[in-house]
């Protein structure tokens, strides 16, 4: 088995906090998500996790106009320079101190940083030859406290600062004689945004409390002169010295060079004040007027605007507030477009796409993600994860889908090709502890504290079965078994298990027996015979044909955590409370071996605990065990950040995955820092927002998460729940950052096979010139290069394949039938690699049945390919059959129209030959009663 398994995408997670970006074209957009970021294909329908990340949680992020680099910037100043294009880290950079907001020159020349009361221009990496890519150019000064939005002017000559002492500072970008900097007011409270005009220096500046206020500049951007150079004015300054003896010079304070700590010349620092720059001789300075201002909040209304954002092409305002409603508006005339409530939590982040049609929102108390379309007032995406964490996973039979069941008591289902969630269940009224697939893999069951178990259909996505308990229990373990007929659910109060018909939904048994709450179950995958495990240190084995009693019951030595059956149901695993893996065999009851994985976890310490890491992983253990799809290995999780695969004969540690490394998460760190350290204990323990306690108020043993009022609350990291998918490729983990999957990536690993001084690119390219077919394709898997394999492949003619088929050893048939189920899956010639398939399960198909079990992976994988394939042809096919059917009505429907307007006309003719005959026949009579008068 191989072990190559990197991070592939993050799911459950669409935003935590920092500001939404799209890229260039307009047409995704990019979230921090955590330490991570994640980009979100809202033309493809798709979202892709970079394998990328920060120290702690992004609090900003910047993207260059060019949409190829990124600057991701974490809670502490921990800058990570990204490249875009080939998912890298460029660059390391720390400033030192909490970053508010990072943005871009729109020619990508500079870009600009806020912390604390100053602002940063650096330049931006890749301009100039410099060995640091973060190059300080100039420092500004000016606002008394922290600073927290910036803009730029379309030409980059200047920027504004938004800042929290209700000022908003403009600051040439160059060196300008008529504009150093210029400080307007007019707020009450502090600067949410402010907004150049296009191609203008007017603008706009919206405050926290509602207000909206609409500068004027007297100068156009063509207005702004050239300045002297530094060195050049401080000549000046000092012949003005000389010339005005007892005069101190105010500009002394407006722009200095400053050497840092290591010797190395920071750059100018232009440090603003009250008073107005001198001007220059000859230059007038650019002064501001209001022309108007106006308030988003009626009268005794105190919303708080929280974020906005304007598009400068179309004149569009979006603010965003606390109820989680957003108004836009037209400026500057504020004409009220649309005013919208998306959210019952602040609106944190807002964000337009280049072209304006698309309005990006971020609320960050429920982790939502939103894209509205304005114009035609609808969503284009809406995505939202488990509001708290994740309790339990589970794969469908064929790999495309994943279920979810978390605190909140929502049922997810996640499509695992676009990372979305494409259905959400919210029947349950507590926590979901437990979810499963039917073996049909078109019902998802559930079960929760509420006391309910459900059954959901994913054909109609509708609740069409509730199973309940003679007695409230709340069920903390879940099973359904391979026929998909019984469900099975494990008490955490009364200790029972209780057995349930899918298909009528009447209790069939109650199972007692254990003495403690039973904490896992899972049904044998060859007979029927379900295994529970509980904290009373017993394994049952249950006879589900007859009896429906206890079969065979195995002793632990500590409480049972977790169990589950190897795929050919010959071996069981247990998971114990003191670290241990134990092997067993159900069928004679005897233990075939143990792993002691207790030091393996790796337990961090969190901040108020008053042990140290080793004596708190004495009561940490795994939680959740799964058999990778040979058998061969267990990938086991628990109270760590870290998942092992144990190898089962041999008993050793193969690999371990570190699933994050997130500071900001709690129980990270095996030792706590030593300058928060003192001799009473950490100073985490002090928590002011205790009232009359004493300090922090320690937990209880067994809880989990911590007491959420208090007002610093840190998640730990923790793995509730892991899977690995049928198809072998991949595995999932719940945990505390949310759904983390990790691929096999071929791309990454060079394994050859039987290889030799002869087996190189080109013999094998000389092969396929001499139209040895199958030759080639052994040597390509005896190399096994994967761009050379498809090579290879693709240039056997299609009237061959199945000459080729017939001609491979058994050894490559496999390798060859893996190849092509992983190919297909994302290759544009689907008839080509099909016909590959059927041959080999033709010619080869008795064979591959001897050997079932060690196929079943592949042709898992190759089932998923197609079902994939089909699912998006039959939409296709569907749609076009639809519209042509459309399109035939719609023309026998005019047909008939224009049959009946010809006829009609056809009938006024003929009314009308009639009335001239008629009339005809009138003059007639006239003219004979004239004659016969006559």
């Amino acid at each position: 088995m191989k072990f190559a398994y990197k991070f592939s995408n993050l799911l459950g997670a669409f935003y935590r906090h920092g500001n939404l970006c799209f890229s260039k074209d307009g047409n995704s957009v990019i979230s921090p998500v955590g330490n991570r970021i994640s980009v979100f294909d809202l033309k493809n329908n798709k979202s892709e996790t970079l394998p990328v990340s920060t120290t702690k949680n992004i609090s900003c992020l910047g993207i260059s106009p060019d949409g190829n680099l990124a600057i991701l910037i974490d809670e502490d100043g921990a800058a990570v320079l990204v490249s875009l294009v080939t998912r890298a880290v460029l660059h390391h950079h720390h400033f030192h101190s909490p970053v508010h907001s990072v943005s871009f020159s729109p020619d990508g020349k500079k870009f600009v940083i806020t912390k604390e009361n100053v602002a940063l221009m650096y330049h931006a990496p890749g301009r100039n030859r410099e060995f640091n890519a973060f190059a300080l150019d100039k420092s500004y000064y000016g606002p008394f406290d922290e600073t927290t939005c910036i803009d730029w002017t379309d030409d980059s000559k200047c920027f504004a600062v938004g800042s929290k002492d209700m000022t908003t500072w403009i600051f040439g970008a160059e060196r300008w004689a008529n504009l150093i900097y210029y400080s307007l007011g007019g707020h009450k409270d502090i600067i949410v945004g402010c907004f150049f005009e296009k191609d203008s220096l007017d603008m706009y500046t919206v405050s926290q409390e509602g207000t909206l206020c609409v500068w004027e500049s007297d100068t156009e951007l063509e207005g702004l002169r050239n300045g002297p150079k530094y060195s050049e004015r401080k000549k000046m300054e000092e012949e003005k010295k000389k010339r005005e003896e007892g005069e101190g010079n105010k500009d002394d304070d407006d722009v200095e060079e400053i050497i840092g700590e290591d010797g190395e010349t920071r750059g100018d620092v232009i440090k603003g004040s009250t008073d107005t720059p001198k001007q220059v001789e000859g230059i007038k300075n650019v002064r501001y007027s209001q022309r108007s201002k106006h308030y988003f909040n009626k009268a005794g209304d105190f919303n708080k605007l929280t974020a906005a954002a304007f598009h400068k092409k179309t004149h569009i305002l979006v603010t965003g507030f606390a109820s989680g409603a957003f108004h836009l508006h037209e400026l500057p005339e504020f004409d009220l477009i649309h005013s919208l409530s998306i959210s019952d939590q602040r609106i944190s982040t807002i964000a337009m796409n280049p072209t304006g049609d698309w309005i990006g929102f971020g609320c960050s108390g429920l982790g939502q993600l939103l894209v509205w379309e304005w114009q035609s007032e609808s969503y284009v995406f809406k995505q939202q994860g488990h509001f708290n964490n994740m309790n339990s996973l589970a794969y469908s039979p064929d790999g495309q889908y994943l279920v979810t069941g978390g605190d909140d008591g929502k049922v997810k289902v996640w499509n695992t090709n676009s990372g979305l969630c494409f259905v959400t269940f919210t029947e349950h009224s507590s926590s979901v502890t437990n979810v499963a697939f039917t073996s049909s893999g078109f019902v998802v069951v559930s079960a929760s504290l509420d006391g309910t178990v459900r059954a959901f259909d994913l054909h109609r996505y509708r609740n069409f079965r509730t199973m309940t308990s003679p007695r409230p229990a709340q069920f903390s373990s879940l099973a359904v078994d391979s026929s998909g007929e019984l469900v099975c659910a494990g008490s955490q109060d009364s200790f029972e298990i209780f057995l349930w018909s899918m298909q009528t939904g009447r209790l069939l048994e109650v199972l007692s027996g254990h003495e403690g709450p039973v904490s896992n179950l899972c049904f044998s995958p060859v007979q029927s015979v379900l295994a529970s495990v509980s904290w009373d240190k017993t394994v049952r084995l249950w006879d589900m044909l007859d009896s429906w009693e206890t079969k065979e019951t195995l002793r632990l030595t500590s409480d049972g955590l977790a169990v589950t059956y190897r795929p050919d149901g010959q071996e069981l695993a247990v998971a114990s409370l003191d670290g241990e893996i134990t092997f067993w065999n159900p069928q004679t009851g005897g233990q075939a071996g143990s792993i002691a994985g207790r030091h393996d976890l790796q337990m961090g310490r969190k901040e108020t605990e008053k042990i140290t890491a080793k004596q708190s992983a004495k009561g940490k253990s795994f939680t959740s065990l799964c058999y990778s799809a040979d058998g061969e290995s267990i990938l086991a999780g628990g109270q760590s950040k870290f998942v092992c695969i144990y190898n089962i004969k041999e008993h050793v540690l193969m690999k371990k995955f570190e699933i994050s490394c997130n500071l900001s998460l709690d129980a990270m760190e095996e030792f706590l820092d030593r300058r928060k350290m003192t001799e009473f204990g950490s100073l985490s323990l002090v928590d002011e927002g205790t009232g009359d306690g004493d300090g922090v108020e320690l937990s209880l043993p067994g809880v989990k998460r911590g007491d959420m009022s208090s007002r610093r609350f840190k998640p730990e990291i923790r793995v509730s729940s892991l899977c690995f998918s049928p198809t072998g490729r991949s595995w999932a983990a719940a945990s505390t950052e949310g759904l983390l999957i990790y691929s096999l990536d071929a791309s990454l690993v060079f394994d050859p096979y039987d290889l030799d001084m002869d087996v190189t690119p080109a013999s094998i390219r000389q092969q396929v010139k001499k139209k040895e077919w199958a030759s080639a394709i052994l040597l390509s898997f005896r190399l096994n290069e994967m761009p050379l394999i498809r090579e290879v492949l693709e240039a056997v003619p299609y009237d061959q394949i199945t000459v080729v088929c017939s001609s491979l050893p058994d050894v490559y048939v496999d390798k060859l039938l893996n190849f092509v189920a992983s190919t297909l899956e994302k290759s544009n010639h689907l008839q080509f690699y099909l016909s590959w398939a059927q041959c080999l399960l033709t010619l080869h198909g008795q064979k591959l049945k001897n050997r079932s079990g060690a196929v079943l992976p592949t042709v898992q994988q190759l089932l998923k390919s197609i079902q994939r394939h089909s699912d998006d042809l039959s939409k296709l096919c569907d749609w076009n059959i639809y519209n042509i059917r459309y399109a035939a009505a719609l023309s026998k429907q005019r047909g008939m129209k224009r049959t009946a307007a010809e006829s009609l006309s056809d009938e006024e003719e003929e009314e009308e030959e009639v009335a001239m005959d008629s009339g005809g026949d009138e003059e007639n009579i006239m003219n004979e009663s004239i004659i016969v008068e006559i």
